[in-house]
């Protein structure tokens, strides 16, 4: 008599937009899927911060959709309500004058804030939260996995890193050097966040600024978005290479040394201010490869930092990822 299927089983270590769009597509073809998140909330990098009658996108800004499929699926999100065009008054400034921006592209954000999406995929996903997978060993045709304050032993067939490339260097280490190496090999950079707070709403002829002189890189006033309540909130986000150089400095400290920059950019001093930092924020240069996958061992990697380096990057290689993962196994059944 034939034993019927065992269900293929994939655990998905990381929740942000990469692994929920991998998680999402398995799960529709069939796949018994797990996602295994160290912090307390779904999104990576699509995040916001609120506290007693505000609210702040301190992460990811807005997300363009150059990819028709990409495209398909804001279009989803917009007819579900957690994500709208946002219409913003774009410009730059270059350390002696403001320019408009000229470009076309569209873009988008979560609605009410920026995790709304990510909470939405997430909603039809096991998602175990406050759960970081600390090692990985292959048993024969499994993946263990050992999650800290779990003393279960959890074993998979498949295995999804979606985790930013020095998490996933670690953990690949001793079992898959080859993906190890293309982590490795990623230059990932932090940033600094700071979040003003004002008594009243600012217009200083902007919604949102990119910067190209100074510690700043970008300005937003998250009030412009769609769906935002609460009192005056702006963000900014320091660059890069100032982010790097000022590491290791407390937040009073980098608030210190940012506030000044304001008045050249239209903004008087807020009322308060915090600052906190994005430990990894982006890839310098972002890598273009969009996914990598071990047929062998079963095991792939997917994330923002092997496709560019945006929101629209992280859904394109997560989604990849699971076609990789399908066709794999594809051919492994035809060979059984």
């Amino acid at each position: 008599m034939t034993q019927p299927a065992r269900p293929k089983t994939v655990a998905v270590i990381g929740s942000g937009l990469a692994g929920l769009a991998c998680a999402q597509r398995l799960q529709a073809a069939g796949w018994t899927v797990t996602l295994f998140e160290q912090g307390g909330a779904p999104g990576g990098r699509m995040r916001s911060c609120a506290g007693d009658g505000w609210q702040c996108d301190h992460g990811a800004q807005y997300f363009t959709a150059r990819d028709r499929a990409f495209a398909a699926v804001v279009d989803e999100w917009i007819a579900a309500g957690v994500a709208a065009a946002w219409p913003a008054r774009v410009a730059s400034w270059d350390g002696i004058e403001f320019r408009p921006s000229q470009s076309v592209v569209a873009r988008f954000v979560g609605v009410p804030d920026m995790d709304a999406p990510a909470r939405a995929l997430a909603a039809g996903l096991e998602v175990r939260l406050s759960s970081a997978v600390h090692s990985l060993q292959r048993n024969g045709d499994t993946w263990r996995l050992a999650v800290s304050g779990d003393e279960t032993k959890h074993a998979f067939d498949t295995v999804v890193l979606a985790v930013p490339a020095p998490v996933a260097a670690a953990l690949l280490a001793n079992s898959a050097p080859t993906l190890a190496t293309i982590a490795a090999g990623a230059n990932m950079q932090p940033a600094w966040a700071l979040v003003l707070h004002f008594d009243t709403p600012l217009d200083p002829g902007y919604d949102a600024l990119f910067v190209n002189a100074g510690p700043l890189r970008w300005v937003a006033r998250n009030a412009s978005k769609p769906g935002r309540t609460g009192s005056e909130t702006w963000l900014l986000h320091a660059n890069a290479d100032w982010s790097q150089a000022h590491f290791d400095a407390t937040p009073e400290a980098v608030i210190a040394s940012v506030l000044p920059t304001l008045a050249a950019l239209g903004l008087p001093l807020p009322q308060s201010c915090a600052a906190s930092r994005w430990t990894v924020a982006s890839t310098d240069p972002p890598l273009q490869i969009g996914c990598a996958w071990d047929a062998q061992l079963r095991i792939g990697l997917c994330g923002d930092w092997l496709a560019g380096g945006k929101v629209e990057g992280a859904w394109q290689s997560g989604a990849a990822l699971a076609e990789r993962v399908r066709a794999s196994d594809a051919v492994r059944s035809d060979r059984d």
